[in-house]
């Protein structure tokens, strides 16, 4: 695609997917960083659960709001990098104020960084379609789900070695400067042709979108779950490391053993998409990691292997959640849809850190059990045939409309399915 004479130059998919490695790694780095500064500053797992919830839980409302203004702005870009610079900001405040301020008014400043948490998943990957060619998304989808297993994987590694070396301040320090390096590659996105004014037919269309279709709510359902799951062994993690590794700084180091096998199974997915149909990944994976968190509470073999599986089973449904999404959400509504999305998907990782800093205070493996129930609860929007009424998807093509319209028919009977037929 050529540019007009005048226009300034976008940035390559290659530079817009190293931003968005080097957001989500400061993201990936920003919620273990957090649960370490609010546990060394109380010694408990539910002071440390309850700031990270404080830090995520404000998406849900931050989701929406940025994704319907990504849709109708004309420089979407630079409407991004405001959000990384306020996120990076909001953390640098949550450490300034913890232990200086009432731990309530640091868990104000965390909420309020929240809000632009969706940038730095959904807003990124929304904006892909515009610097990419429209046959090189399917791929393209699945690199952007590569970038965020490297950063679940650098992140975390990155923020336990800073608390290691330097302490747990450092920790979130460094995740606040990742997340800022990214600023100037989204200010650089392409102006949009602005959507439409608002009428009352298309406000709220995202929220319709994700609940009135049928493969979206269950891959939303299916996701947001899992999220609420790792929220929950996320707090556990600084107990986690002290019970079991010498130290609640090396808990963090297990995210990353989980973020390098979802790495490598992403991978394998990447270069087999068709091996199994992005409904079966999402339910499948579900499955897997209610298996896998129990073993948590085994000794340190089982400790690694549990996070190994679970991280196997979590890679693939990221790049399952894309594909449903991109083929089921028209382009005038995809910024909201993602960025809702990943405003749920937050969400549910924050309520599950509260809840599972609350139970791990009492009870570790109790605190595991309840991050496996919960993998277990969010496969179940699969377990049935698709039934008539309003959240059935109409039988036709991809939203998105082209060429693909008559395959992708053929394929959507996977996902309506426990069984993976039509």
């Amino acid at each position: 695609m050529r540019l007009r004479p005048g226009a300034p130059r976008r940035p390559s998919v290659a530079a817009h997917l190293a931003g968005a490695l080097a957001a989500r790694t400061g993201d990936e780095a920003s919620g273990p960083a957090l649960a370490l500064v609010g546990f060394a500053a109380a010694g408990s797992a539910s002071r440390a659960g309850t700031l990270l919830a404080c830090a995520t839980v404000s998406a849900v409302v931050g989701g929406p709001a940025l994704g319907s203004l990504l849709d109708r702005s004309r420089r979407p870009g630079r409407l991004l990098a405001g959000a990384l610079v306020l996120h990076a900001a909001g953390l640098c405040g949550v450490l300034l104020g913890h232990g200086r301020l009432p731990f309530g008014v640091t868990a104000l400043l965390a909420v309020v960084a929240g809000l632009a948490a969706p940038a730095l998943s959904g807003g990124w990957t929304a904006q892909l379609p515009r610097i990419a060619p429209a046959g090189r998304m399917p791929r393209l989808h699945a690199l952007d789900a590569l970038t965020f297993s490297c950063a679940a994987l650098a992140g975390p590694a990155l923020a336990g070695g800073a608390a290691l070396l330097l302490g747990a301040p450092a920790a979130v320090v460094l995740a606040a400067v990742l997340v800022a390096v990214a600023a100037p590659v989204a200010w650089a996105l392409p102006p949009a042709d602005p959507a439409p004014p608002s009428s009352g037919k298309h406000r709220g269309g995202g929220v319709r979108a994700v609940f009135l279709r049928a493969p979206l709510l269950r891959a939303t359902a299916a996701s947001v779950g899992c999220a609420a799951a790792q929220g929950v062994v996320t707090a556990c993690v600084p107990v986690l490391g002290a019970r079991t590794l010498g130290g609640p700084g090396r808990g963090a180091l297990l995210l990353s053993v989980a973020a390098a096998a979802a790495l490598a199974a992403t991978a394998l997915y990447a270069r087999l998409p068709r091996a199994a149909a992005p409904g079966t990944v999402l339910w499948g994976g579900a499955l897997v990691q209610a298996g896998a968190w129990p073993a948590a509470a085994g000794g340190p073999v089982a400790l690694v292997a549990a996070f190994a599986v679970a991280g196997a089973a979590e890679g693939p449904q990221l790049a399952a959640l894309f594909a449903v999404r991109h083929e089921q959400t028209p382009a005038r509504l995809r910024a909201r849809v993602f960025a809702l999305g990943a405003g749920l998907k937050v969400t549910g990782f924050a309520v599950g850190a509260a809840a599972g800093g609350a139970v791990a205070a009492r009870s570790l493996s109790a605190a595991l059990l309840l991050a496996a129930g919960t993998c277990a609860v969010s496969a179940l929007p699969y377990a049935g045939p698709s039934r008539g009424g309003p959240g059935r998807a109409p039988r036709r093509g991809p939203v998105t409309g082209g060429s693909r319209g008559r395959r992708s028919v053929r394929r959507r009977g996977a996902l309506r399915g426990w069984s993976g037929r039509p």
